[in-house]
């Protein structure tokens, strides 16, 4: 059980908590700032003698329509139903838990105004692997998530859809199911359920980590390509990568020269004087990609200890602030960011797939024994070549748009949305062409009479049982879906 205690969480332990499959409950301390911030909220209402925007009004360019107190539960109710608007694709199971974990998280630090009840049926459904249906369009990443995170919060008034152990029940089958009474929701509690980012903030830190994942692993299968290729050492070393500054570029040299200590291939006599781009730079490109990432990770670690619903209830300073902490742009700029970032590490893996299969360096056209009667590994490079130029297209931001909204209340919004999906598409394109390359660099290996190092031979030996040599031409596609399995869980 991880209790949450509003201490800053970093976002290493948040993925550790996610992958745990550990519950969660609320601690006492943001107990009592949640119901001391609701007890506020209360007597506001009773004592108000002005609006308060989302509490006592309508909402968006409504913001003027007073709301009668009788109304309020209805008006909250209404907000959420008339929100859940979404469409396209579904929401994919794992963003869908870390958004449930993230919605505990913001309301958990008594600025909401919610009630108890309300994050306990959130912490219920996250701890049960309840998970709300969601669509993924419809969010413009400001204002919040409104449409998302409408879908997400439908079941806890009995409404919409949620996937249970691999079976798909109505919100109000599952309150019969587990004898619930649906949440009644009271003044501003729509409106903090469907302000907030975390919809973008989901499938940001999954692309951090992801993104994290396929850099290192980039790495390794780049070392392999190069020592198949019969790439030279020499560029990465310590002092032409020192004298750059550049910290990704430093570490990925360091890391490529370490993986291939003991390697055969890398010590034999070189017939040429330098490598193409591809190889020879590999730790600059690599490694502007890796502060990249670790650019993003920075702001995606805020988000997750934000709040970032409005308005913001301040109880201490007798305040109740109507802002913008909803407003996806911090995220929407930095996965755009981040996908561009992802998708270079791949561009560069399909042109070593490129070199690899080129018959030049000693190896055989196409990786194959008899070119000519085989076609090889000819064809998965244009299946590369394919991916990288869809995120190439994929790489167009987002964030650079804007359309008004609610009568132009709403007048500039961050589409993060839009980049926090494309961002997923990139991620798992990027797995599939490192499976690609993984799969040429391991055949071009083959080739060779020298070993590589006991890191890439260990490697070697453990992806051979997953995916074997191609002696000649077969039906490849489950090689390389093997392969991208393989790179995705087993690495």
């Amino acid at each position: 059980m991880y209790t949450i205690d509003n201490s800053w969480l970093t976002l290493d332990e948040f993925e550790t908590l996610i992958s745990s499959g550990n519950k969660i409950e609320l601690g006492e301390i943001p107990k009592e700032d949640v119901q001391k911030c609701r007890a506020y909220l209360d007597g506001k209402v009773k004592s108000a003698d002005q609006l308060i925007y989302g509490v006592n009004t309508g909402f968006g360019s409504l913001c003027n329509t007073a709301i009668s107190p009788n109304d309020l539960e209805q008006l909250q109710r209404n907000l959420v139903l008339s929100h859940a608007c979404g469409t396209g694709e579904e929401v994919p199971a794992e963003i869908v838990k870390r958004m449930l974990l993230l919605k505990v998280l913001g309301l958990s630090h008594g600025n909401s105004g919610v009630q108890l009840a309300t994050i306990n049926r959130l912490i219920f459904f996250y701890n049960e692997n309840i998970l709300p249906v969601i669509y993924q369009q419809g969010s413009l990443g400001a204002s919040g998530d409104l449409a998302p995170l409408a879908h997400l919060s439908l079941p806890l008034l009995g409404e919409g859809e949620v996937d249970l152990n691999g079976e798909r029940i109505s919100g109000n089958d599952l309150l019969k199911k587990f004898n619930l009474e649906p949440i009644l929701l009271r003044s501003k509690e729509g409106l903090a359920l469907l302000n907030g980012t975390q919809f973008m903030s989901a499938y940001a830190s999954y692309a951090v980590e992801n993104g994290k994942k396929l850099a290192a692993q980039f790495n390794i299968i780049g070392a392999l390509s190069l020592d198949a290729y019969d790439g030279r050492l020499n560029p990465f070393q310590d002092n032409v990568n020192g004298i750059r500054n550049q910290v990704g570029q430093i570490a990925v040299a360091k890391f490529i020269k370490a993986i291939l200590a003991g390697s055969e291939m890398s010590v034999r006599e070189k017939a040429h004087v330098q490598d193409p781009y591809s190889f020879r730079c590999i730790p600059q490109v690599h490694g502007a990609s890796f502060d990249t990432i670790n650019h993003c990770a920075t702001i995606v670690e805020r988000e997750i200890n934000a709040v970032t619903d409005n308005p913001t209830v301040f109880p201490d300073e007798d305040d109740v602030v109507s802002a913008g902490n909803f407003h996806g742009q911090p995220l929407a700029l930095i996965m755009d960011f981040l996908a561009i970032g992802l998708a270079e590490l791949a561009s560069i893996s399909e042109r070593r797939v490129y070199k690899l299969i080129s018959g030049t360096r000693g190896l055989p056209a196409f990786l194959v024994a008899e070119p000519g009667l085989n076609s090889g590994l000819m064809i998965p490079q244009y299946t590369a070549a394919s991916i990288v130029s869809q995120n190439k297209q994929l790489c167009m931001p987002a964030s650079v748009d804007t359309i008004d909204s609610s009568n132009g209340q709403e007048d500039h919004v961050s589409m993060g949305a839009n980049a926090a999906t494309k961002l997923y598409r990139v991620v798992q394109n990027c797995y599939n062409v490192q499976g690609i390359e993984l799969l040429n660099a391991a055949q071009a290996m083959d080739f060779r009479s020298e070993k590589s190092s006991p890191n890439l031979e260990a490697l070697r030996k453990a992806y051979r049982k997953k995916v074997p040599f191609l002696k000649e031409d077969e039906y490849l596609h489950p090689l390389i879906a093997a392969s991208i399995d393989f790179v995705k869980n087993h690495f």
